[in-house]
C-alpha cells in the first residue's frame, strides 16, 4: 500500500534522511523505532510532503506522492496524528472531529456512522464533545487527535509517538485502539518510543539510526531475541 524507496530529506542545509525504505501493506499494523533524532518523525513528514524530498520514491496504492499537498493525501486515505497532536484548541471537541467530517461526499447519515463509531471508542470525548479542545487532559487531546485521523475514514494512519507522556492507564487505551483499527482493516504506520507496546502491535518493525533503516524484522522475532533491541535502542 505504502512505499518508500530510497528516500532522502533535508531540513534547509541539513541531510536528515540516507536512503529510507520501508513498506506497509494494506491493514498492517508497522511500527519504526530508534532513539531520538534518528528520523523517525521526519520520515512521516517527507509521506506527507511537510519537508523537502532530495531523492527516492513514495508510492502509495501505485500512485506516486510528489507534488501532491497534504489535504491532497487526505483524500487518498492517508492520515497523519503528530506528535504534536495540532488540535483546535479553541474549537470544542465536536467542532474539531467536524473538520474531517464536514467533507464533500459524505451525507448526513453517514456522518452520523462515522462519529458514533469513533464516540464507541473514545466514550470520553462524547462526555466532552462541547467542551474547548485546548481544556482536555493531555491523554484526551491525544484520543480527539487520532479521533480526528479515524473520522476521515482512512486507508492508512501515520501515528506518531501517541503514547508519549501518557499515563499507563491511557496507554493501554491508546493500545486498544491501535488493535481496534487494525481490526477494521486499517494499516497503521507506529513510531513510538515504547518498545513493548510496538513489539505488540505491529507485525513488523523497522529500526532506524542515523537517517537510515538499519534493521528489519517480525515483530514475533524481536519479542524472542532482545538482542538486537539492545544493540540499536540500548533497552
Amino acid at each position: 500500500m505504502l512505499v518508500l524507496d530510497a528516500v532522502h530529506a533535508h531540513y534547509g542545509k541539513s541531510h536528515v534522511l540516507h536512503g529510507v525504505s520501508i513498506e506497509v501493506r494494506a491493514g498492517e499494523v508497522v511500527g519504526l523505532l530508534g532513539r531520538n533524532g534518528v528520523g523517525k518523525t521526519t520520515t512521516l513528514k517527507a509521506i506527507m510532503g511537510l519537508v523537502q524530498r532530495t531523492g527516492g520514491r513514495i508510492a502509495f496504492e501505485g500512485r506516486d506522492l510528489a507534488g501532491l499537498p497534504p489535504h491532497g493525501l487526505a483524500r487518498l486515505g492517508i492520515a497523519w496524528v503528530p506528535e504534536e497532536r495540532r488540535i483546535f484548541r479553541l474549537l470544542t471537541v465536536l467542532e474539531n472531529l467536524r473538520t474531517g467530517l464536514d467533507r464533500p461526499g459524505l451525507s448526513a447519515a453517514r456522518r452520523e456512522v462515522v462519529l458514533e463509531k469513533v464516540y464507541r471508542h473514545f466514550p470520553i470525548l462524547r462526555e466532552r464533545r462541547d467542551q474547548a479542545g485546548g481544556t482536555l487532559s493531555g491523554g484526551e487531546q491525544q484520543m480527539l487527535a487520532i479521533a480526528r485521523a479515524m473520522v476521515l475514514e482512512p486507508k492508512i494512519i501515520l501515528l506518531d509517538e501517541p503514547t508519549e507522556g501518557l499515563m499507563p492507564r491511557m496507554v493501554a487505551q491508546i493500545r486498544e485502539i491501535v488493535h481496534a483499527l487494525h481490526q477494521d482493516g486499517v494499516a497503521i504506520l507506529l513510531v513510538e518510543q515504547n518498545v513493548p507496546l510496538t513489539l505488540e502491535a505491529a507485525g513488523r518493525v523497522y529500526i532506524m539510526e542515523k537517517g537510515l533503516v538499519r534493521h528489519h524484522a517480525p515483530a514475533a522475532e524481536l519479542r524472542a531475541d532482545h538482542g538486537v533491541i539492545h544493540e540499536y535502542l540500548g533497552v
